[in-house]
């Protein structure tokens, strides 16, 4: 018989590793960051791609479902977060195909597996699981508002996907190797499936929302820091409401303002310009100031993957004189990485 199941808050052993990565027919890279962020900070356990038509890849292996599964593979991930979290009819096929080789279906979509009558009947009969990890825990309560021990660092964009799961990601790795008593707190599909934990921030209730950001990040010992993965924008013409709960709920003491330098438009709505990371970290300070005072923002992240190493560097430092305080790309590290780090533990630390 099948297990259909969700996850949250379960231990990643639970999940059916190692995973062969599902890219649909994407041709958008910014869709299918699920998969590139499993490639990059969990890619032991990421055996190969394998799409229908995609042409984005990861630059793993192409593999089919039953090559994966001879290669040892348990579970083929949906590595696609697109817009409105839909699986689309053209995917159907695919799926069953992965199910009838033997592998179990790891989803991070809005769109339940079990509510698709051909995976259902699919899975039941080959006795394999639809595991849904975009799904909230339940007894969620409404936000109190009040402050917890412990502290707090989020990490909010100009736009979705450009880097604010692995800003966060990096910045606890790096508050770690400094003997730092870190956490990663883990927002969406992405980072739970890499965590193995958190709260799907985009699936909850909206009155709840801010509760389930409380709940995210507990009280703590006063040393003990959580860095929480940002989501949208507060100027997404469609998401600011998630990004709000979540700056209310976790009450950072210390943000990051991430963009991604020659994006001039919201992804998905060019109708949209976007805003400028001034008036990201502006707006952030007051409505972060409702429930935490004393909020302020540790410098910029900046996702120059596009970009050479010195014409990084020149947009780095230039980025950093003009806004006054440090600018770094966490996936270059290096000084300009070491000071951002050090301005988000030290109030005193500057650009």
């Amino acid at each position: 018989m099948s297990t259909l199941s969700a996850l949250h808050g379960s231990p990643a052993g639970l999940l059916p590793q190692p995973y062969l990565l599902f890219l649909g027919d994407t041709t958008e890279p910014g869709y299918a960051k699920t998969a590139y962020g499993l490639r990059d900070w969990a890619g032991d356990m990421c055996l190969g791609e394998w799409s229908c038509g995609a042409t984005v890849s990861t630059g793993l292996p192409m593999l089919t479902p039953e090559e994966a599964r001879t290669r040892g593979a348990h579970g083929l991930v949906i590595g696609v977060a697109n817009a409105g979290g839909f699986i689309p009819d053209s995917w159907i096929a695919a799926l069953v195909e992965a199910l009838e080789a033997g592998l179990d279906i790891v989803s991070g979509m809005h769109m339940r597996l079990a509510d698709i009558p051909r995976l259902a009947v699919a899975a039941e009969r080959l006795g394999r699981r639809l595991i849904d990890v975009r799904t909230p825990p339940r007894g969620i309560r409404i936000a109190s508002g009040n402050k917890r021990s412990g502290k707090r660092l989020l990490t909010v964009g100009t736009d979705c996907a450009l880097g604010k799961k692995y800003t966060a990601l990096a910045l606890a790795r790096a508050f770690a190797m400094r003997g730092v008593d870190v956490d990663f707190r883990a927002s969406g599909q992405t980072g739970i499936l890499i965590a193995g934990s958190g709260i799907p921030m985009d699936a909850t209730v909206v009155d709840f929302s801010a509760g389930a950001a409380e709940m995210l990040s507990p009280a703590a010992h006063a040393q003990h820091w959580d860095v929480i993965e940002g989501q949208g924008s507060l100027f997404h013409p469609a998401y600011a409401g998630v990004s709000l709960a979540l700056l209310h709920g976790s009450q950072p003491d210390v943000f990051v303002a991430c963009h991604e330098p020659g994006r001039t438009h919201v992804l998905g709505h060019p109708e949209f310009a976007l805003p400028t990371i001034q008036q990201v970290i502006e707006l952030t300070v007051q409505l972060g100031q409702r429930t935490n005072p004393a909020i302020r923002c540790a410098g910029v992240s900046l996702n120059t993957g596009h970009l050479d190493a010195d014409a990084a560097q020149e947009l780095l430092a230039r980025t950093a004189t003009q806004l006054g305080m440090p600018a770094a790309d966490p996936m270059r590290g290096g000084e300009s990485f070491d000071r951002l780090i050090d301005a988000a533990l030290n109030e005193q630390a500057g650009a």
